[in-house]
């Protein structure tokens, strides 16, 4: 079973910041010897995400996440590209400059996303955002991207 350690009583071994210079890795060691890894991210402003019935909640970084990885399933090399495309939505929704910004909008800019990355994974996560009722809704969105594709 795993242990919890403080970072109090580690030591950092090693530390190394990610590609996108927002995110420190840190490998510690525990005093009784143990070895694991902290990952420590630039805290930014807090931005409200305004729901479809109005609420608003913080935007959560691990709830996109989890959203992402529901419908992308295993449609991507690696988990360090699903993290990445997460990064990226993370920077657009922030270079809004809002302090508060529509789900819709998110959901939009995941979509733009998943659309560069992987088709499969785009209409997984369009069938959720878009809520689906229909197989005529998924031939809806194939055709639009087959048009999208052949005019690029």
């Amino acid at each position: 079973m795993p242990q919890n350690y403080t970072i109090g009583d580690s030591r950092v071994l090693e530390s190394r910041e990610s590609a996108d210079g927002l995110a420190i890795r840190r490998r510690r060691e525990s005093s009784d010897g143990h070895r694991f890894t902290t990952y420590e991210r630039i805290e930014r402003r807090n931005i409200a995400v305004v729901k479809k019935d109005g609420t608003r909640e913080l935007f959560d970084r691990e709830k996109l996440g989890n959203s992402i990885h529901r419908s992308v399933g295993k449609f991507f090399k690696s988990e360090m590209e699903v993290d990445a495309i997460i990064n990226d939505i993370e920077d657009s929704v922030y270079d809004l400059g809002e302090n508060e910004v529509p789900s819709k909008t998110i959901g939009g800019v995941v979509l733009d996303k998943l659309a560069q990355a992987n088709e499969v994974a785009y209409v997984r996560f369009a069938s959720v955002f878009h809520e689906f009722q229909t197989l005529d809704d998924f031939v809806k969105i194939l055709d639009q991207k087959r048009r999208q594709k052949e005019e690029a």
